[in-house]
């Protein structure tokens, strides 16, 4: 009986919903989170109480990579966040906090707002021209005890420094001040009676500071001040620190060779030198930002070696600045920070040893805990504090220390040494990933290899041995029986086996290599809850650069990663414990875009591609067995292939290329995944018919915009021969927006904002974000394979000789649709299997929504009749009514509630069991899950009552035990009982 077909309908599509939901005992087992920030900067990282009447306090940042948020100190646990420019920056930004006020203010770009400090809630965000330079809290204002917020300006190319109050009500302007020089602006600084706008004067080759004094209740210029000489500062990164809020604020600056230190105090003309120890190699300026705080300050100077401090103070009457204690050198690095309580200013000191708690006024500490052994196992760099005094109990003091390591996580040290919480911030801003399976043993391996090599008497006698000696094994492994029987029963998995990683019989259990821009890079199990196994830092690298990666190869057999950076740099380590074998440093200037991971003789390789898409002779045995793609300066797509040139070196031979049309640039390219299985060549119709595959392992997809007439071209090449195999313009494209495509079996898919509806009705077109679908066929009839159906094999190079008027076509009949989204999406990936025989999924982020969807493929088709009901054929093969708007179904979201963000890409990879596809994103946020497109077919659930079923399976048993003497002795009696 057929189903009525409004009723079919939502039955199709509610069944989608129904298997992609995340089941609640699945979340927290089947997937993993990172809920990060990014690593703190130390200028914008600060405890806060945000209501004045509790002394609960919290931590607050704003990161490197542009995220803005709160931190529980006793947890760990994030509050609130943001990404203020919703994708990733590379440092800057200003965060402040008035004393005692329930809202942060902050400024990245050029905008500036401010934030309920419990909630996170914006309080107001206004934008200006130019770029902020600076922001501050003004403490003491006439207006009643409100507090304003300064924003320093940098505007017209550089040529005007704007100073900006804004109310810290609704973020208007209260007063502006403007000067029109070719000063640079530094930053703005308070007192309690004025302000100072700090510039660097003159010119690249010798700057003074210029100080601005204006009045706080009009803005208006009080007094302007030039101190020292020309030639006293290079740069702006030379002026280390402008102290705010301050009784007796201060600017501090060093020389090229750091052997000085100059200290003004703001307001006045005079400035002191102080000499620096030699070997210095950096030095950092602590401190307090409260008007009622003593005028001291610590100057932490580190050597090669180690790091000392010196303190000094401000007479507030006559401006002088003098040295009132210094602290011993120390190994390391060590890191400082400041704490004020009224008057009282604290400085502590971490190191990997212990926490020291110094008064600004007395080098005696007033308190000293040892740090537990092996708690800090990475360098302390930078930090805030918090103390408290107690009263009432023996212990006067309360200390808690964030503190950011040279390993770029984020830990909280409490005072009696022990670590309540780490956070691996360093993993946020991930240039590359990849899957790696977990490496076998290789003593094992190797013992395989030699007996491969031997005779086969003494192979055998070698494995009559081996066998042996592993009976010594056989004792852990019957103990070992019992754990293996309770975790099948429980659900439960085992990770780890003698204390090393093991593979599952799923194919669960793998390693995730993760690589950031700061050098780092980390090993994951996703297995077990994407568990750190470690980490480690291949480059130091500077502050405002970055390490790119070009490419990143995982040797399966040797148990090593490749990984190529665009600097002529790489480096290679053991893929199991992070342990790098080779590294080389990047290089000052870029010279690689890319890398290529071919095929050759002696197996897999990376590639370097140069900027002008070249790429260096490879040695003879590495015989790439695929043409290379690569992109020259102009944006032009080049097949390369390499011939022999002489006995070492291979030479590259360009072989076709394919310039982009004039006016139009490449936004996003996309090819078939390295695995990629195809179950059937074929699409069964529901008339039993087949539509055969166009399989082309050689096709690519070329998306182009261009700007001028608001198009994006879609191109599908073959990269053999560089031919045109299919191409579709779109109309009415923002290429502004995010545009990016997807690729897998015989479909491709592009993303991108642009216009749809009636071409000849203006009142009918509107705009949204949009994704184009196509399927390519070999022929456009079922039971038809067009040109290659007679032939044993096909290769692009060669032509095919067909007979008929006129010959045929090798080109794929292409079927399109588009629909329109009800959401933005980015980071497209489609779900990869071991045999592909499960259903695809079209796997991207929202970033509206801060989740990763899975779209079915079904619901994408571009097959989908149009303007008329499904047939019943059509809807035995699970065809549905085209309709142009595909909403976002809150239980397609893999993330569920998660709150995942600024994912920038999504990798898969395939499980052993054929149901599942191991899913795994990165950006700011890591978040892993498995996914299983055609619902679990070949494994048991986590819901599944193993235990009633064993005890089915075991009463059973004992009944047929019980019963069955009961009725072979029946038998017997019914056999004698017989008439005969």
């Amino acid at each position: 009986m057929l189903l009525p077909p409004h009723l079919s309908t939502f039955l199709l599509l509610a069944l989608p919903s129904a298997v992609r939901a995340v089941f609640q005992d699945e979340v927290g087992h089947i997937d993993y989170h990172y809920e990060l920030l990014g690593v703190p900067q130390r200028e914008t990282t600060f405890f806060h109480r945000p209501r004045r009447d509790e002394k609960a306090s919290l931590l607050y940042t704003l990161s490197d990579v542009g995220v803005l948020g709160a931190v529980h100190p006793s947890s760990g646990a994030v509050l609130w966040r943001h990404l203020l420019n919703g994708t990733l920056t590379d440092g800057g930004g200003f965060l402040r906090a008035g004393e005692g006020e329930n809202w942060v203010a902050g400024a990245l770009g050029k905008s500036v707002h401010a934030w309920d400090a419990v909630s996170g809630r914006n309080k107001f965000w206004v934008d200006f021209s130019g770029e902020v330079r600076d922001l501050e809290i003004m403490e003491m204002t006439e207006n009643g005890g409100r507090k304003d917020v300064l924003a320093l300006f940098d505007e017209e190319d550089g040529s005007s420094t704007v100073l900006r109050r804004l109310s810290g009500d609704d973020g208007s302007v209260v007063w502006e001040f403007k000067e029109t020089t070719k000063d640079i602006p530094l930053q703005v600084s308070t007192n309690v009676e004025k302000v100072f706008v700090i510039s660097l004067h003159g010119n690249a080759a010798a700057y003074n500071l210029k100080v601005t004094v204006l009045d706080t209740l009009s803005g208006k210029r009080l007094d302007e001040l030039v101190i020292g000489t020309k030639g006293d500062v290079h740069s702006k990164e030379d002026v280390m620190f402008v102290g705010a809020n301050s009784a007796a604020p201060i600017v501090a600056w060093t020389d090229n060779s750091l052997q000085k230190l100059r200290v003004n105090v703001l307001g006045l003309k005079t400035r002191q030198e102080f000499s620096l120890p030699a070997g210095a190699v950096s030095v950092e300026i602590h401190a307090p930002h409260l008007v009622q705080s003593l005028p001291h300050f610590l100057v932490h100077i580190k050597t090669a070696s180690g790091n000392s401090a010196d303190v000094y103070h401000v007479d507030l009457k006559t401006g002088g600045i003098t040295k009132a204690y210094d602290l011993p050198v120390q190994r390391g690095t060590g890191a400082f920070s400041t704490s004020s309580d009224n008057a009282n200013v604290y400085f502590t000191r971490i190191t990997n040893e212990e926490i020291v708690l110094l008064s600004s006024t007395s080098n005696a500490a007033i308190g000293c805990w040892p740090l537990k052994e092996g708690e800090l196992r990475s360098a302390a760099i930078y930090g805030v504090s918090e103390v408290v005094k107690k009263t009432g109990s023996g212990e006067s003091f309360a200390v808690r220390s964030a503190v950011v390591t040279d390993t770029d996580d984020w830990v909280l040290v409490r005072k009696n040494g022990e670590i309540a919480w780490s956070r691996p911030e360093g993993m946020t801003g991930a240039v590359a990933a990849a899957f790696a399976e977990i490496p076998e043993n290789e003593d094992l391996v190797k013992t395989l290899e030699q007996e491969a090599h031997s005779n086969i008497l003494a192979a055998y006698i070698h494995r009559v041995n081996r066998h042996i000696n592993d009976l010594k094994y056989l004792p852990a492994y019957l103990n070992s029986i019992p754990s293996r029987l309770t975790s099948s029963i429980l659900g439960t998995e085992v990770s780890f086996k003698d204390g090393k990683l093991a593979r599952d019989s799923f194919g669960f259990h793998k390693l995730v290599i993760l690589a950031t821009r700061r050098g780092m890079f980390y090993g994951l199990d996703v297995g077990n809850k994407g568990k750190v196994l470690w980490s480690n830092r291949a480059f130091d690298i500077a502050k405002g650069d970055k390490w790119n990666v070009t490419g990143i190869h995982i040797d399966e057999s040797a148990g090593e990663t490749t990984v190529l950076g665009s600097n002529k740099d790489h480096v290679v380590f053991k893929t199991e414990t992070g342990k790098i074998v080779d590294a080389k440093a990047p290089e000052a200037q870029v010279s690689t875009r890319s890398a290529a991971l071919v095929n050759t003789l002696s197996g897999q390789v990376l590639l370097a591609v140069g900027l002008d898409g070249e790429i260096s002779s490879p040695p003879a045995d590495w015989t790439p067995g695929q043409t290379v793609v690569t992109r020259g300066l102009g944006g032009e797509l080049k097949g390369v292939t390499f011939v022999a040139a002489d006995g070492a070196k291979l030479s590259p031979l360009v072989t076709w290329t394919f310039p982009v049309p004039q006016g139009q640039k490449t936004v996003s390219i996309a090819t078939r995944p390295a695995h990629d299985s195809v179950a059937s060549i074929g699409r069964v119709l529901g008339d039993r018919s087949v539509k055969y595959k166009y399989l082309n392992p050689n096709a690519l997809v070329l998306a182009a915009v261009d700007d001028a007439a608001l198009t994006l071209t879609v191109y599908l090449l073959d990269t053999v021969t560089g031919q045109i195999l299919y191409s579709s313009k779109y109309e009415g494209v923002d290429a502004g927006k995010p545009i990016e495509c997807a690729m897998s079996e015989n479909w491709f898919m592009c993303s991108f904002f642009g216009q749809y509806g009636v071409r000849d009705d203006p009142d009918q077109i509107v705009k949204g974000y949009q994704i184009a679908v196509s399927d390519m066929y070999e022929s456009d009839q079922p039971n038809e394979r067009g040109p290659l159906d007679d032939s044993d094999s096909y290769s692009p190079l060669d032509p095919l000789d067909v007979p008929g008027a006129g010959g045929a076509s090798t080109l794929p009949s292409v079927v399109s649709q588009t629909y329109v989204l009800g959401a933005p999406i980015s980071a497209l990936q489609v779900t990869q299997t071991r045999q592909g025989i499960s259903a695809r999924q079209l796997l991207a982020y929202l970033p509206d929504m801060h989740g990763i969807v899975g779209l079915p493929r079904m619901l994408l088709e571009p097959r989908r009749p149009v303007g008329r009901d499904v047939t019943p054929a059509e809807m035995e093969e699970g065809l549905i009514k085209y309709h142009p708007v595909i909403e976002i179904d809150p239980k397609s979201v893999l993330s569920h509630e998660r709150d995942v963000l600024g994912v920038e890409k999504i990798i898969t990879s395939p499980a052993v069991v054929e149901s599942t596809s191991l899913l795994f994103a990165y950006g700011v946020d890591v978040f892993g899950t498995r996914v299983a497109p055609s619902f679990l077919f070949d494994i048991l659930g986590k819901g599944f009552n193993k235990v009633t079923l064993i005890g089915t399976v075991l009463a059973l048993s004992a009944g047929v035990f019980a019963l069955g003497p009961m009725v072979r002795r029946k038998q017997i009696d019914t056999r004698w009982n017989a008439p005969m």
